[in-house]
């Protein structure tokens, strides 16, 4: 019996096309944190500048894109951690990946309930949950080793305190009480604190 060829390896989308995927995801987060993730499909592809039939061809269903949108926050949460260790002191680096992820929570707080009708939802948290956890653990480690923070700190006690306050989010501007949380988590990180 003759051997099979393997499948040619999948295309890149073109250019546009992906300028049209991440159009949708930033729009569709907008919407969705607006308006809750019952929002108009039709609307999300009228503000994007794009037809219905484009929307569907990137995300066929609305879970898709609700799962899209979340994979997305936490693709950002984890090219923002590598991109901050790269640029910034290392307590500084800190602070400014936990006010991103302040946002994420927002995301993740009208997202999740959505994600957890559907099946495979808990893959997708995981994932999320793994990428998060090992983010927050780096530049933890990273702000130990230059003596910016006390060498007890626990990562997890950041982002337990975080989500925390975001446990209030229906409460008005628990936004910025989540960013001055961060500055105040930050302070008493710090040694002798």
């Amino acid at each position: 019996m003759p051997k099979s060829s393997p499948p040619p390896p999948p295309r890149k989308p073109r250019a546009d096309a992906r300028r049209n995927r991440e159009r949708i995801l930033e729009v569709a987060k907008e919407v969705f944190t607006r308006s809750g993730a019952d929002s108009s499909l039709d609307e999300i592809a009228k503000l994007a500048g794009i037809g219905p039939g484009t929307l569907y061809r990137h995300f066929p269903s609305r879970e898709s894109l609700l799962e899209g949108v979340y994979c997305g926050e936490v693709e950002k949460l984890a090219a923002a951690e590598r991109r901050f260790s790269d640029t910034l002191t290392p307590v500084e680096a800190l602070r400014a990946w936990m006010l991103l992820f302040v946002d994420y929570i927002g995301a993740k707080q009208i997202i999740a309930p959505a994600l957890n009708t559907m099946v495979g939802g808990s893959k997708v948290f995981e994932c999320a949950r793994d990428q998060v956890q090992g983010a927050i653990h780096r530049l933890v480690a990273r702000a130990i080793e230059s003596g910016d923070i006390r060498a007890d700190l626990d990562p997890f006690d950041l982002l337990r305190a975080l989500i925390g306050v975001a446990n209030v989010a229906s409460a008005p501007n628990w936004r910025d009480s989540a960013r001055r949380l961060v500055h105040i988590l930050i302070a008493g990180s710090r040694p002798g604190a």
